[in-house]
């Protein structure tokens, strides 16, 4: 098995006197068995020799994968780690200062949780009881109390220590992220997006040899302030997912009760041996997967591959795997190994979609059954579907006829959610909304059991058809 690789992100300003012994350090540091390293520098347009000195070590240590990237006019630690993030290519990463405040040789405790598999970012706290700290001033340990308790109160965490530098984390789930703060407002934003997008967050004790003013310490009262608004800001912007897809699929987690309406509305259907097609975050597999036999929960976005690899690591039914449906080579491993297939919102976002449906008729036994969901009504196609990547809205006679053509005999069509189709209508063709609203999806939610009852009586076209369907061998 290939070793996991840690990627050690470094922002770099007028530390000339560190950074050798700050590389020499990390190069050094003991990481768990499996675990390779990758070092991104980048400097942040140092007065200095600091990036003359990182050249020559990369240069003297060229057994190690070390990058130096120089970022012009300065832009502050924030847009340095920004930077470093995107260049990155290790599955997980760590902020590690230059000024040798923090202990390189700890890098391997931080990383614990996230190879276990039990977290999705871990802080290294320098509150927590357990190390040595050196004893500085108060009043920024006061200023750090407080910002860490309004992060708390934002975010609804127990953190001990969110000013902390020493920040790991899954790469792949922070570059979904949009970041936006310049200096150290990093600190909090971070946080609080982590926070909001469900991360699951440890910490764990690490040591603190902090530096005074005298010897270059680069914080002060102007950054507690901009830590506040950058808290204010984080805790009630919607910019929170660099993409429209995942920022609706996760909305959608919040929306508990209109994914049970989903779930029942198509569990009669569902057998025992299921294969759903574009699990995204998991909200109808926790549903659906109960009382089955096998239940393959597949996406092709790495993201949510992980995402859903945790969250069902530990139910020994359920498999996660990677699957494009536009990769006919992907269905193969499993062909006509399951009795239902559920694809839920995936095949308008495809080029070829007869292609998909015919590839989907192979994973199925004889007379195993297709359970299809799709967006209804060309006529409501507008900003929404395009931000989302839909290609298409269709009628009924539309998918009906793809999925006769595709070797499948349909058993029934359901006409479902009519109550979203005006609000569709309104954000996507007049309003030109690009996102879901977070705060009307909950209201929405929250009145799922109104919406059932009148939902069939309501006189205009639905939302979505669900295409129930049987594979036809003769």
């Amino acid at each position: 098995m290939a070793n996991t690789t840690l990627s050690i992100l470094i922002p770099l300003y007028n530390e000339e006197e560190f950074i050798v012994e700050l590389l020499s350090r990390v190069v050094a540091a003991p990481l768990p068995e499996g675990l390779d390293r990758e070092i991104v520098i980048v400097d942040d347009s140092s007065k200095d020799d600091s990036p003359e000195l990182a050249e020559a070590f990369i240069a003297a240590h060229p057994e190690v994968r070390m990058r130096l990237l120089r970022q012009t006019p300065n832009q502050g630690k924030g847009a340095a780690i920004r930077r470093a993030l995107e260049a990155s290519v290790g599955e997980f990463a760590v902020v590690q200062d230059a000024d040798l405040e923090y202990n390189p040789a700890e890098i391997g405790k931080l990383m614990g949780p996230l190879l276990r598999g039990d977290a999705d970012a871990v802080f290294g706290s320098r509150f927590l009881v357990a190390h040595e700290t050196r004893v500085l001033y108060f009043w920024h340990s006061v200023a750090n109390g407080w910002l860490t308790l309004l992060a708390n109160i934002a975010s609804d965490l127990n953190l001990t220590d969110m000013e902390t530098c020493y920040k790991a984390f899954r790469t792949s789930l922070v570059k979904t992220i949009p970041l936006t703060s310049e200096r150290f407002g990093m600190e909090p934003e971070l946080t609080i997006k982590l926070a909001r997008r469900k991360a699951r967050i440890y910490e764990t004790a690490i040591s603190y040899h902090g530096r005074t003013y005298e010897e270059g310490k680069k914080i002060g009262l102007k950054d507690a302030f901009e830590a506040l608004w950058v808290i204010l800001k984080s805790t009630f912007t919607s910019q929170i997912y660099k993409d429209a897809t995942p920022h609706v699929l996760e909305t959608l987690s919040e929306a508990p009760r209109f994914n049970r309406w989903t779930a029942e509305t198509i569990a009669p259907y569902v057998g025992l041996r299921v294969l759903e097609i574009g699990a995204g975050m998991g909200n109808l597999t926790r549903l659906l997967c109960r009382r089955r036999k096998r239940y393959v929960a597949t996406d092709s976005v790495p993201y949510f591959l992980e995402h859903l690899g945790m969250a069902f690591r530990h139910r020994p039914l359920i498999q996660v795997a990677s699957l494009d449906c536009q990769q006919a080579g992907d269905f193969q491993p499993f062909a006509g190994s399951v009795d239902t297939v559920v694809c839920l919102n995936k095949l308008e976002h495809v080029a070829d979609d007869a292609e998909v449906l015919r590839d989907i008729r192979t994973l199925l036994e004889p007379a195993g059954r297709l359970i299809l969901l799709v967006p209804n009504d060309p006529r409501a196609f507008g900003s929404l579907d395009n931000a989302l990547g839909h290609l298409r809205r269709y009628t009924r006679a539309q998918v009906t006829g793809l999925v006769t053509d595709a070797g499948f005999e349909v058993e029934r069509v359901l006409e479902y959610n009519r109550i979203s189709m005006p609000g569709w209508r309104i954000t996507g063709k007049i309003l030109g909304a690009k996102t879901v609203s977070a705060i009307g999806l909950k209201l929405f939610d929250r009145l799922v059991w109104l919406w059932r009852k009148i939902d069939g009586a309501l006189p205009w076209q639905p939302m979505s058809l669900i295409v129930i369907a049987k594979r036809r061998d003769s």
